[in-house]
């Protein structure tokens, strides 16, 4: 069945300027800028002023249709991200072995290196994304915290770290080791 006409609206707070030329959304706020590269979903924008924006499938099919609200999301995604930023905080999980975690610079990058995961002797390397900022928390043992404007580059930093500190050849309900995400949230709470 074919949906004629489908719509969704972007409110756009104050504070928050997103222009849109050719399927590419930049958003800047607050906190800074994101751009995002929508030329792959066929979607119409219209910037009705700028506090609504209208995202239209015309047209369209059942899965087209869907896609509309992954834009939605994904704009407002980017403009939480200008506004209020994304944190995570991991939690170290040991029985024995304690895990030491750095964060160390290689050739102008920057690197979270995990050691002692299970008594390994491989140093485990993960690349911190651009725009994440990674910290040791001050009140709390074993935590890692990862902050930045885009939820993207934070979670998939989490998730790397996760998925590196994976038990493999052991029972993984007798072995629990590992770094795992313990709480998701904003930098700037409630504005």
């Amino acid at each position: 069945m074919k949906y004629i006409q489908t719509e969704q609206s972007i409110n756009i707070p104050a504070g928050v300027n997103v222009s849109i030329k050719a399927r590419v959304v930049k958003v800047t706020g607050p906190r800074g800028t994101l751009v995002k590269n929508l030329k792959h979903i066929d979607v119409t924008f219209k910037k009705i002023d700028n506090t609504l924006i209208k995202v239209t499938v015309h047209d369209g099919e059942r899965k087209h249709v869907a896609a509309l609200r992954t834009v939605k999301s994904l704009i407002d995604n980017l403009i939480t991200g200008v506004t209020r930023g994304y944190k995570y905080k991991m939690r170290y999980v040991y029985a024995h072995f304690p895990i030491n975690v750095n964060v160390i610079e290689n050739e102008g990058k920057k690197f979270i290196e995990i050691r002692n995961f299970l008594g390994d002797k491989k140093v485990r390397q993960v690349p911190v994304r651009e725009g994440v900022a990674v910290e040791f928390s001050a009140n709390q043992k074993d935590e890692i915290v990862l902050s930045g404007n885009s939820v993207e580059d934070v979670s998939q930093n989490a998730a790397d770290i996760q998925q590196i500190c994976r038990v493999r050849n052991k029972d993984i309900r007798k072995f629990l080791d590992g770094i795992y995400v313990s709480q998701k949230g904003h930098i700037v709470e409630e504005i």
